[in-house]
């Protein structure tokens, strides 16, 4: 039998432990996993920086090390949303509706835990936290396999977080996989005996690679090629602003801003602004035929830019002509993730919140908020950009499911 099925079958036996669990034993663990993060901090740093040099030994200069850097503050930030999480209100047992049919029964749907969450995800090893606090909180047990190149950083993390839930809950509720084998994520795909849902998180052709080989069902989270549309009546200042937090803050993360869509009636007397503004920060801007002519100093995008996830201080600019060729071009181009306009219009505001095909839609806001603990859910397993169950940053609702439970007394169908 491989690690992985061993790891897999502890996780879900210790599922149905969790499931039991009371609100203050999931509470407890959680806040013992943040102290033995704390503690241990000194050994995780440790093995983060050998991680990051391994990294930035093949990648020098690449702004993905970022996403893959710990140092204390961050740390600490990962232990304190532990404790935020666990003082979120519990959704296991919430009474969702309920009501009493014509024959007397009672008819409750209730929330309870998925069961096992397998995570497969690159990178960042804060989310190896985020998705094991918010998947104990919930009752559930996690299978966690991350990227190899945060392969050090991971083990260790879980390694202390387990070692944390000693005499409260079962250690087999967080699983890591430390295998590096691309085929381990292939078999973990097909687990459904033992994992109830996965979850990818990373660029669009992995999540597109997860969605195409699993059996197990997949709540697809997605690539952020995000927009922001600067409207004919947009404050150039406030354009400015959201755009270079959007952009420059942490250009590889999925909810940076990588298109920047500017109305026709500014667009002379805005772009030379906002290329200005993005020289001071290095940012490479490209643009359509009508941006180039604008400004001199812009690349020439092809078709294949304006699909492109940029992950680095890379902006494209189209010009358009009016919000509803804006939210056109978002529509075909977009990948459903984050998209804001900037404007004093309430009728283009409206227009635009009402037909772009994303999970957040932002009015004068930079798309950066879109993050579990910016929207008050302590963290996120994902950001969600399908339809179904879970939309957007997925907290602790969106990892639980609902079971009907009825009480009679003695009914029988007739017919």
């Amino acid at each position: 039998m491989s690690e992985l099925i061993e790891k897999a079958k502890a996780a879900k036996k210790a599922s149905y432990a969790l499931a039991r669990s009371s609100d203050d034993t999931r509470k407890s663990a959680l806040r013992s996993m943040s102290r033995g993060l704390i503690d241990h901090s000194k050994e995780i740093l440790e093995a983060n920086k050998k991680d990051v040099e391994e990294f930035s030994a093949f990648n020098p200069g690449s702004p993905l090390v970022d996403r893959l850097l710990l140092n204390e503050k961050r740390l600490k930030e990962c232990a304190d949303g532990l404790l935020k999480v666990a003082s979120l209100p519990d959704p296991i047992g919430e009474i969702v509706e309920g009501w009493k049919t014509k024959h007397g029964l009672e008819i409750l749907k209730v929330r309870v835990p998925i069961g096992v969450i397998g995570a497969v995800y690159e990178a960042r090893p804060n989310v190896t936290v985020d998705i094991a606090g918010l998947a104990l909180r919930a009752g559930n047990s996690c299978v966690l396999r991350g990227g190899s190149e945060a392969i050090n950083s991971n083990v260790k993390i879980v390694e202390v977080m387990r070692s944390s839930l000693d005499g409260i809950i079962p250690q087999d509720s967080i699983q890591i996989i430390a295998s590096k084998e691309r085929a381990v994520v292939n078999e973990m795909l097909k687990l459904s005996d033992y994992i109830d849902v996965i979850i990818p998180r990373g660029s669009a052709s992995f999540i597109k690679h997860v969605r195409e080989r699993a059996i197990v069902p997949v709540i697809e989270t997605g690539a952020g090629n995000n927009h922001i549309f600067i409207n004919w009546d947009a404050d150039f200042d406030m354009a400015n602003k959201i755009i270079v937090n959007a952009k420059v803050q942490r250009p590889a993360v999925c909810n940076a801003v990588r298109k920047v869509l500017v109305h026709e009636k500014i667009a002379d007397s805005y772009i030379p602004i906002l290329v200005e503004e993005m020289r001071k920060y290095n940012v490479l801007v490209k643009g359509d035929q009508k941006t180039t002519a604008i400004s001199k100093s812009v690349v020439m995008v092809s078709e294949k830019d304006w699909y492109e996830e940029y992950l680095d201080l890379t902006l494209a600019i189209k010009v358009v002509g009016s919000v509803e060729e804006a939210v056109d071009h978002i529509n075909k181009y977009g990948t459903k993730h984050s998209e804001a306009i900037i404007t004093k219009n309430l009728q283009d505001a409206s227009y635009f919140k009402l037909n772009v095909d994303a999970a957040c839609v932002y009015v004068n806001a930079s798309t950066r908020f879109t993050d579990g603990g910016e929207f008050g859910l302590g963290a996120e397993v994902g950001v969600s950009t399908q339809k179904l169950h879970a939309r957007g940053p997925m907290g602790l609702k969106e990892i639980t499911t609902t079971k009907y439970i009825i009480h009679g007394s003695g009914q029988v169908r007739e017919i």
